[in-house]
């Protein structure tokens, strides 16, 4: 039977069962959570199923023209307060990293991997979505940056490496609606919309000293039938689950960014556990000469691509140091010594001030980035700045945490050793997600 075929009795039934549902039968036969339930199930199912019946990433018989995002209001000035629909994303977020992202934080970092029932629950709050055009199957309309490092920050705020994992292939999504073309979004944005179940990730991190991202080690040769990619890459959030990379590799002597199918032939990946980001399943790729077509470049901005990068795993952290200081607080409020709260001690007090004050010039920094890109100007220097105070500033948010706590911020008793870890990475890994 054809996918066609299915897709019409499937989607039959369920407007039968949605009339049944708008009724009042289903609460006199006291069977409404039923119904609900099966609505839901039906058309997730439904989706998936015809999403992978008919191959994940087929190329479109016709491609859509490509859509980018209309840019988002535009007041010319600094404003550091906070819209109504960006207290809302920032609300629902961090209602959602206290819930449900905390709890699991512990077990997820000790498993290396975030817990399949998580990235469900990420899949229905619909992140994928918000990144994806309506042209495409998403909901996005425009290109709000600010909003964007805001629901990143409130990811982070339940836990570094789930909201990397989380961020993942939603930052390769936002990539292809900035960058991508016809072909490119038509065969990859509806997919990732339609099945939560695909992965996707930014492969740019190299396993060298030294690493620079504007001068890679990775290669990319053009050849008649497209390019030749060969190389590794370390720090690949989710790398052995991914279908799909987004991969930074030297062309013709200038870096740029390639699709590539993880089902390609010549794409090994293997676990890399690292001192901290556990549980966003860091994994080492290896390319050996894998070949891809001509459509497989993303024409993008590299350096904007950086910059975005940048300013994505800046405002992730902030959520982080957000968590960390609020439990110090509660911390040094309530552990007593000589008969008082060591917060009344001159020397503690400050340490804490510090890191309220750190936090705040970070997120300035972040946020003064993203003000200059929505209203069209350059925000390289400016996301560069955020880059370099974040990555030392983060550190010793996460350094003075665990002093803080004295001994208890060694152990694992405490989250405090688990954000140190995570905090650390800000000085290391290059663009695990982006915008």
């Amino acid at each position: 039977m054809k996918i066609e075929t299915l897709g019409k009795l499937q989607g039959l039934g369920l407007a039968a069962l949605t009339r049944f549902a708008s009724s009042d039968l289903p609460d006199q036969l006291n069977i409404r959570r039923w119904i609900e339930k099966s609505l839901y199930q039906g058309s997730k199912q439904g989706f998936r199923f015809s999403s992978k019946a008919a191959s994940v990433f087929s190329t479109p018989t016709t491609a859509t023209p490509k859509t980018r995002l209309a840019p988002g209001p535009r007041s010319g000035i600094f404003d550091l307060s906070l819209s109504e629909e960006q207290s809302m994303v920032k609300e629902s977020l961090q209602r959602f990293a206290s819930d449900i992202l905390k709890p699991a934080a512990h077990d997820a970092d000790a498993s290396h991997c975030p817990p399949e029932t998580i990235l469900q629950q990420a899949a229905e709050l619909g992140l994928m979505l918000y990144a994806v055009p309506e042209t495409h199957g998403g909901i996005a309309s425009n290109d709000t940056l600010t909003t964007q490092m805001i629901a990143f920050e409130a990811l982070g705020y339940g836990d570094f490496g789930l909201a990397l994992a989380l961020l993942a292939p939603v930052s390769v999504a936002n990539l292809l609606t900035r960058f991508g073309s016809d072909q490119q979004q038509s065969r990859y944005l509806k997919a990732l919309a339609e099945d939560s179940a695909l992965m996707a990730s930014i492969a740019c991190q190299e396993p060298w000293v030294g690493f620079n991202p504007q001068q890679l080690a990775t290669q990319a040769v053009r050849t008649a039938n497209g390019f030749v990619l060969t190389g590794e890459k370390s720090l690949v959030v989710m790398g052995q689950k991914a279908d799909l990379l987004v991969v930074a590799a030297q062309l013709a002597g200038k870096p740029a960014l390639f699709l590539v199918d993880t089902s390609s032939k010549g794409v090994y990946a293997a676990p890399e556990p690292a001192m901290g980001m556990k549980a966003a399943a860091t994994a080492r790729l290896r390319f050996e000469q894998v070949e891809l077509s001509t459509d497989a470049l993303l024409e993008a901005d590299y350096q904007q691509f950086l910059d975005l990068g940048n300013l994505a795993l800046c405002s992730t952290a902030l959520g982080v140091c957000e968590s960390t200081l609020e439990y110090v607080i509660r911390y040094v409020n309530e552990r007593t010594a000589f008969g008082e709260p060591i917060s009344h001690r001159q020397a503690v007090a400050f340490m804490v001030a510090d890191m309220a004050i750190e936090l705040d010039a970070m997120r300035m920094l972040v946020w003064r980035a993203c003000t200059r890109a929505e209203a069209g100007q350059s925000y390289h220097r400016e996301a560069h700045l955020a880059r370099i105070l974040c990555q030392e500033k983060a550190m010793k948010i996460g350094t003075d945490a665990v002093q803080l706590l004295g001994g208890h911020g060694y152990t694992k008793e405490h989250p405090v050793e688990r954000w140190y870890r995570d905090l650390r990475s800000l000085a290391i890994v290059q663009s695990p997600i982006s915008f």
